[in-house]
């Protein structure tokens, strides 16, 4: 009974600290704050979590872990690079309109006054990288695609509308990311694919 009831004030000391984190930055949350939100004590709080870094460090893990799962789990084998950009794109964003803790982990990475660990925007940058690259192998991409044009925008139009999802839940709905890529992927990919494209982009 007393480790079920750890892991529930764990588990709600890190929710309160991701609205904490997502609503006024890393460096002004206030730990005292974010301990009364969820019903602890400042006590427990240091109990679980060494100090306001440990606790960033720990919301940033759990938004990586469920970010990494969704975009798994959109993933099918039949799918080609583009395919599986869009998909991805649409598990993440509707991670992040669900999930605080994905929100606040995504923008902890850009906090400035914080030691970084890992960025989780770099790292969809990196994996949108990676998916244009094998596109362009498999003849997928118009032959006067940019690169590093294409995965700048992708990566920071999608990560933008999954951060505006507190404040405007359009923003990282399904109709949203389906008018983006409805924009982006004529000029994206090679002619002879983009019909079979827009099927799972719209």
């Amino acid at each position: 009974m007393r480790q079920e009831r750890a892991v529930r004030t764990r588990q709600a000391l890190m929710c309160s600290a991701a609205e904490s984190f997502e609503r006024h930055g890393y460096v002004r949350a206030r730990l005292a704050t974010i301990s009364k939100d969820a019903g602890a004590s400042l006590g427990a709080l240091h109990f679980h979590f060494e100090n306001k870094a440990a606790l960033a460090d720990a919301v940033e893990r759990a938004a990586a872990t469920s970010l990494h799962r969704a975009a798994r789990v959109a993933q099918r084998p039949a799918m080609n690079a583009l395919q599986r950009l869009t998909g991805i794109s649409y598990a993440l964003a509707g991670q992040l309109h669900r999930d605080v803790v994905a929100r606040a982990g995504l923008r902890l990475g850009g906090e400035p006054g914080r030691p970084r660990h890992r960025d989780l925007r770099q790292e969809w940058q990196e994996c949108v990288r990676q998916l244009l690259t094998e596109a362009r192998a498999e003849g997928l991409l118009a032959d006067e695609v940019d690169l590093a044009a294409a995965v700048s925008t992708i990566a920071a139009t999608t990560t933008g509308l999954g951060l505006l999802a507190r404040k405007d839940a359009w923003s990282a709905s399904p109709d949203s990311l389906a008018r983006f890529w409805r924009l982006v992927m004529p000029s994206l990919a090679a002619p002879a694919f983009e019909p079979g494209l827009f099927a799972i982009a719209g």
